[in-house]
Formats: structure tokens, sequence, C-alpha cells
């Protein structure tokens, strides 16, 4: 196969998509698809007309991609702003299509996935970012998922585990990134409680509530993304923040503590602190290190170096974090304000800079860029 010629091609099938009617991120999104596609058939017999076979391909894989939005959508419609319990409320069927895709012939990765990209509403870069990986990985993680359950009745329910985890990443791009999922994340992890009583259900529903009671104070009016500690407590919601602490008391009650569970009693910990300075950070990194040693999870350990820096100060934070790969996202970030807290303004500004250009999205990239300039100026002065 000719790869040179597919990369060559992929501009012009694009511009052909969007002139058909398509936005030119779905476009990119369902040539994407096309070439996954391509890989797959092509080596048995190439197309004549290269060009001809992916607009048609990635015209169909459009079409399918929107009949499938078109019901997320007119829920997202009918959602409300902020999401209030609906006590015995039925479970639809979106609720029934995230488990019957976390079907048992796939790998829990594939079908989280599997699951985002056809249910959820998220596109292969999206799912890529949030796990860690390039999209052309993604891509033929997907496709080799797709390929394995064609043909397969889907007359068995994968474990709750699989779709916890699949609710979990839609409310974090809901949460920060293009798509607005995170009121169906909550409808839907509500509908889950009343239906199975599961105590990490209760615990991912907690951490939901809690985060979503400080969204409105996470941006400023001209969208300027705001620290959790420089924002005004005042807006936060306090209704969503009791509700998350009666749901979370609730399931650690049950002693039988799970990576959600933790997350959220991080998660209160913050929402109790009146101010920045009342945190409890020595209880917070106590439940870093239970989060820790739930998952191993390389993102969990980087969030305990900046709580170990606020609780025993920035040079303990900056030791948790030389045990760390340095590749990790967002760990140039993370030192940067450990140096800057530590008195070394300097570095703290070249890391700023350096996070800055991997930014994961356009406001964390704006607010990294302002806290190298601020620090710039500084010692210019």
């Amino acid at each position: 196969m000719n790869e040179s010629l597919l990369r060559e091609l992929v501009p012009a099938v694009i511009g052909v998509l969007v002139r058909r009617g398509a936005d030119f991120a779905a476009a990119e999104d369902a040539v994407q698809d096309a070439l996954v596609e391509a890989v797959r058939v092509w080596p048995d017999g190439p197309p004549q007309d290269p060009k001809g076979w992916l607009v048609t391909v990635g015209w169909r894989k459009f079409l399918d991609a929107a009949r499938a939005a078109a019901p997320r959508r007119h829920r997202e419609v009918r959602v409300e702003a902020e999401p209030a319990p609906v006590p015995g409320e039925a479970v639809d069927d979106t609720l029934r299509l995230y488990f019957l895709c976390a079907h048992p012939s796939l790998t829990p990765a594939s079908a989280v996935a599997l699951t985002l990209r056809a249910v959820g509403g998220l596109t292969t870069r999206q799912i890529a970012r949030a796990y860690l990986v390039p999209e052309a990985t993604m891509a033929q993680r997907i496709s080799r998922a797709k390929r394995t359950i064609s043909g397969v009745r889907f007359n068995q329910h994968g474990d709750v585990a699989t779709v916890l985890r699949v609710l979990y990443l839609v409310f974090n791009e809901g949460y920060s990134g293009d798509v607005d999922l995170a009121d169906e994340a909550i409808r839907l992890t509500r509908q889950l409680a009343a239906r199975t009583g599961h105590e990490e259900v209760a615990g991912l529903l907690a951490l939901m509530l809690l985060h979503h009671a400080r969204r409105p104070a996470r941006t400023a009016p001209d969208g300027r993304l705001v620290p959790l500690a420089e924002q005004d407590r005042g807006l936060w919601n306090t209704r969503l923040i009791v509700e998350g602490v009666d749901v979370l008391q609730a399931a650690l009650a049950r002693d039988r503590l799970g990576e959600f569970q933790a997350q959220a009693a991080i998660a209160a910990l913050h929402a109790d602190a009146q101010a920045a300075e009342e945190t409890d950070w020595v209880q917070i990194v106590e439940w870093y290190d239970e989060l820790v040693r739930l998952t191993g999870s390389p993102v969990a350990r980087l969030n305990r170096a900046v709580a170990v820096g606020e609780a025993d100060g920035p040079r303990a934070g900056l030791a948790a974090l030389a045990e760390l790969d340095p590749a990790l996202p967002r760990h140039s970030a993370v030192a940067a304000y450990l140096h800057e807290r530590d008195g070394d303004p300097d570095t703290a500004a070249r890391l700023y800079a350096e996070a800055a250009r991997s930014a994961p999205s356009l406001p964390e990239r704006d607010h990294l860029t302002r806290q190298a300039a601020r620090l710039n100026a500084r010692l210019r002065d």
C-alpha cells in the first residue's frame, strides 16, 4: 500500500466532504475512519480510483456518525443546564447501549474506546487524548473492536466496571473538552446508581457532582481558565456539594473502597474548604496514597506530587515529582508551579512556556502562557 499517496489524498478528500455539507471536524474524523478501512482492505486489492474510494467510504462514515449522534443531541437538548436528581427515572436505551458495547468478547480497553466512539459521540482524537495515546493507535484499536464484534449477537452485557470507566471519560471530556457531555454523563450515572446500588457507581456519581458544583467558577467571563485556588467559592453550587458528600459518605460506609470513591473524597476535601488556604492537604495526600495503591495511575502520582508540595513544602513536592516520567502530560506544568513556590522563577517561567506548547486545550495553553509571561515580566523588572 502506498502510504504517501494516502497522506497526499487526505486534504482533498476532507475538502470534498466539507463541500458536501460536513463540518471540518466531522469530515476529518470520517476520513480517519476511511483510512482505517483502507488499511484493512486495500492490501487485498487496491481500488483503481483511491480518491473516489476514500470519498465514498468517508461520506458513508460521516452519514453513519451523524445518524448515531442525532439521538444524543436530542437528549442533550432535553437535559437541563443543572443536573437535578430524578428519583425512579427509568433506564433509557442509552445506558443499555453502554452495557451492550461493553461486550465480554472485547477487552475492557477496547470496549471503552468503542463505546466512547459509537455511543458517547466522542471523536477518535478526543478518545486518544483521554487515553494518552496517538490518534492512529486509537483508530486501530476502535477498528479492531468493530471487527471483533461484527456478527456477534449482542445478548450479553458487559460489566459495571467497564461502563463506569466509559461514563467517567465521557464526563471528563464534557467537563473540560470540546463537547458538553457532562450533564448526560451525570444523568446516566444517576440511573446506574439507582439500578445497581454499587458503591463505586455511587463514588463516581459523587465525584461528578462535586466537580460539576465547581464548574461555574472554573472560567472567567472572558473565557480564561481560573485555577482552583483562585476560584470564587461563592459561585460553587452548594446543593450539588451537599448531595455529592451525602452520596460519598453512604458509599464509604460500605467499607469497600474503590478508585472513584477515593477521587470523590479528594474532591470533597476541596469543597469543604471555605478558602484555599484552609484546604486539608495532609488528608488529601493520604487519599492520593490510597488512590495510587488502588490504581498505580501515573496521573494520580502526578496530582499527589502537587498535594505533597502543598502539605510538606515545594521541595518535598519536587522530590515526589522526580520519581515520575517527565513525558507525562502536565508534568512540566506541575514542575513549573512547584519551582515557582520554591523561589525559582527563572526555571518556573521556562517550564510554564514548555507546558504551554503541549497543553491539551486552548484555555489551558493560554493560562500557562500567561503564567510564563507574568514571571518573565517580574524577572525583567
